[in-house]
């Protein structure tokens, strides 16, 4: 039976090989950190969602490495069984203090997260409204819904007011959107959705993965940057980016909200608790950024100039502040081998294509951190500028 579908699975591999399109995988042969090795030399990393430098940061490997001896490896079981302990309960209380909410519950992923959320909450009586370029969790975790489902233009606050007026007889009505779109680098305009989402008493949902820890004055995320903490209902994120980098997630906000999905959320009650090792060392990052600044002043300072330089060297970039900077190619033949002559010259970066990004809007994406140096930045400016040349001979 196998062969049939072996066949077509080669035939469709091949088509996306031809087309440019194959996403091959790099092994780093070390940690993740400002420079990586990979292959057979060191490589300037521009390309992690490691924000602030942490993912090996030494306070972090630290704590980890206590709670292996203190907690164990592993929980071997979900958290309302025996799977709980001491450190999932600071956490979750840490992340709530932290952010501004009422309660949290943590998950194995923020795709879980996202996943869990929309079925235990919504029925068929209620509408989600949804930003056509949210996460694919954030799609996915609605396809689950049996809610109707509604989608507005990006970023379009006309055209979610209109998708508003039309839900109106809806029993609930929830907007979600991403905090970032992590393609672009956009930031969702919080304020002007949660002034809707008061006049047309609609539910607020936020996937901040990609900024708390480093976006807002003190780093708590897109609703502290627009002033509108104590309105947006649920909140979702991951450890796995700017708070360490290695893996779990969780969903923040109203008290009533978490208790219902620590009762009826699949992928909480079905996965295995956060290994303690994790929990710890997210703790750790928390009061990191409790006690300094330092490391959001050094991520805005690196992503101001690596814009700056590349805007004045002539690149096509897409504007905004966030350390994701999309340099924008268009064929998504020439942005891989792009990506090719750039970790070359010793920058490892990934041309992004169809389907990430739609057609005709492939890109390098590339992402600041806290962990590079001024000379990091100015030598990855230098080699895109010396790939460019070597395109156009």
């Amino acid at each position: 039976m196998y062969g049939a579908m072996r066949d077509d699975l080669k035939a469709g591999l091949a088509e996306i090989r031809e087309a440019g399109l194959y996403k091959g995988e790099r092994v780093i042969q070390g940690p993740q950190r400002a420079s990586v090795s990979v292959g057979d030399g060191d490589v300037l990393n521009f390309c992690a969602n490691n924000y602030l430098g942490l993912a090996d940061h030494p306070k972090l490997i630290k704590a980890a490495q206590e709670a292996l001896d203190r907690w164990g490896f592993g929980m071997a079981s979900v958290r309302f069984i025996c799977g709980t302990q001491q450190p999932h309960k600071e956490l979750e209380a840490k992340l709530s203090e932290f952010l501004g909410t009422e309660d949290t519950i943590l998950y194995s992923s923020c795709f879980d997260a996202n996943a869990g959320l929309f079925e235990t909450l919504l029925t068929d009586q209620d509408v989600i409204i949804s930003d056509e370029l949210n996460h694919a969790s954030i799609i996915d975790g609605v396809r689950l819904c049996k809610a109707k489902r509604m989608r507005y233009r990006n970023r379009d606050v006309a055209d979610l007011e209109a998708r508003l007026k039309e839900a109106s007889g809806a029993r609930y009505r929830m907007i979600a959107t991403d905090g970032v779109f992590s393609m672009d680098g956009y930031l969702a305009p919080l304020d002007e959705i949660c002034a809707l989402a008061e006049r047309y008493d609609a539910l607020v949902m936020v996937d901040d993965s990609h900024a708390v820890g480093f976006t807002g004055p003190t780093g708590r995320g897109t609703p502290e940057l627009f002033g509108v903490q104590d309105k947006v209902d649920v909140l979702t994120g991951t450890l796995g980016k700017a708070l360490g980098g290695a893996s779990g997630g969780y969903t923040s906000g109203r008290a009533e909200i978490v208790e219902m999905l620590r009762q009826r959320s699949r992928p909480y009650l079905f996965s295995n608790s956060l290994a303690p090792s994790i929990t710890a060392a997210a703790l750790a990052t928390l009061e990191l950024l409790d006690s300094s600044s330092e490391l959001l002043g050094k991520l805005r300072a690196n992503t101001e100039l690596f814009r700056r330089r590349m805007t004045e060297a002539g690149f096509d970039l897409l504007p905004g502040e966030h350390p994701i900077i999309p340099v924008m190619i268009g064929d998504a033949a020439k942005a891989g081998k792009m990506a090719d002559l750039l970790l070359d010259q010793g920058i490892y970066v990934i041309g992004f294509s169809y389907p990430v990004v739609p057609h005709g809007k492939a890109r390098i994406r590339t992402q600041m951190s806290a962990a590079h140096s001024t000379d990091d930045v100015d030598r990855a400016v230098d080699a895109f500028v010396a790939a460019r040349s070597m395109m156009d001979e």
